[in-house]
């Protein structure tokens, strides 16, 4: 049987962290497994020449870069490999945003499938945006497939909606066993102030539009409550400032950054978890999942984005409206003191995991759509 042959395209690879760079990861590695042959055409990091090498069995070029620039890498090496890959690709699945990869496919002559994954608008370029964008509606106008990871990706976005009947509901999933066979650790309780508090979590960069500010706001109307931040990012030193200056050191406390493991260990150890994101920037919020998995309830916010649709207000959580420092402390006020729905909400949120958000269904699902799109 012929194996599809799939040209994986993203701006950076492992191990760039960050979230789209770990689902290329995944893709990458486990859609061989149900029988495709996967090649990843990235940009290296920095300034430099073109690097080709195999990672975890994955054949990956990183191609040479003149540097970044809104956000986006220059490469005249990245078109060249990218025309040179597709002649053997039955479809090429480009993550968005990447306008480098549209040029690429503009100029490459390709004239098999593509797919998109489409992680979220352009919001912070404005700039960048008005010159990009009839280019980003000849990839769209260009694609078999579009794939979003939940429906509220589709109705928040300023270019999707005409597109819908592209688009393939295709959920972030994590690996359920990864999270819950690690060794359980009180790496929140150990650090509590009061022990008594009921510990809340957030982690994430320290950046606009995650909301660290409005969630610092809302604590100082909250009590009986210990928050704890795990992340770095440009706001990290005001964040700091305005505890200090509000009286909060006693109540917050700053983590910095957690290794894996121990993040783990602190969506195991933490009461609720809250993602108090203030823009559509924040598209989905895989982190949401990772705190669900064991059992937590979320407080998110009503974003024009996936993020109220991973966590459902009532079911797995409670979600309040973006930028609302006084609903935020309600929400979090009303989970601290009642221990019975915060458990409801929990359990529910772990059967959600498991049910919707499984990586192995995910990754299935990811194949059969490429499959049946390069068969037609």
């Amino acid at each position: 049987m012929k194996k599809l042959k799939v040209l994986e395209v993203n701006k950076a690879y492992f191990p760039h962290i960050g979230g789209i760079e770990t689902l290329v990861k995944q893709y990458s590695e486990e859609l061989g497994q149900f029988g495709a042959q996967v090649r990843t055409l990235v940009c290296r990091d920095g300034k430099g020449g073109t690097i080709r090498e195999q990672v975890n069995g994955v054949p990956v070029i990183r191609s040479g870069s003149m540097g970044t620039y809104f956000s986006c890498p220059l490469s005249l090496h990245f078109i060249r490999e990218f025309r040179r890959m597709a002649k053997k690709a039955d479809v090429i699945h480009i993550h968005l945003p990447f306008p480098l990869a549209d040029l690429a496919l503009l100029l490459s002559g390709y004239k098999g499938k593509v797919a998109l994954s489409w992680h979220s608008d352009i919001v912070k370029q404005k700039k960048l945006l008005f010159f990009y964008k009839p280019l980003l509606k000849y990839l769209l106008n260009r694609a078999d497939m579009i794939f979003t990871a939940t429906e509220g990706h589709i109705n928040g976005s300023d270019f999707l909606p005409e597109y819908r009947e592209k688009c393939r509901i295709l959920p972030y999933g994590i690996t359920v066993e990864d999270y819950l066979g690690i060794e359980r650790k009180p790496v929140l309780t150990e650090k509590l102030t009061d022990k008594n508090s009921v510990k809340i979590f957030f982690t994430g960069r320290l950046v606009y539009y995650k909301g660290v500010d409005v969630l610092l706001k809302a604590f100082s109307k909250v009590k009986n409550c210990e928050l704890f931040i795990a992340g770095t990012g440009e706001l990290e030193a005001s964040l700091k400032a305005y505890a200090e200056s509000h009286n909060l050191s006693d109540k917050v406390h700053f983590l910095g950054f957690l290794p894996d493991d121990e993040l783990k260990q602190a969506y195991a150890d933490c009461d609720i978890f809250v993602l108090p994101s203030v823009a559509k920037s924040e598209a989905f919020g895989i982190v949401q999942l990772e705190a669900m998995v064991y059992g937590k309830p979320v407080i998110n916010t009503s974003l024009p984005s996936g993020v109220p649709y991973v966590s459902i207000d009532g079911e797995t959580g409670l979600t309040v409206p973006p930028s609302d420092a006084k609903a935020l402390a309600k929400a979090i006020t009303r989970l601290a003191e009642d221990k019975m729905l915060r458990g409801k909400l929990g359990k529910n949120a772990a059967v959600r995991v498991r049910g919707s958000f499984n990586e192995k269904d995910v990754i299935r699902r990811l194949y059969d759509y490429l499959a049946e799109e390069a068969a037609e």
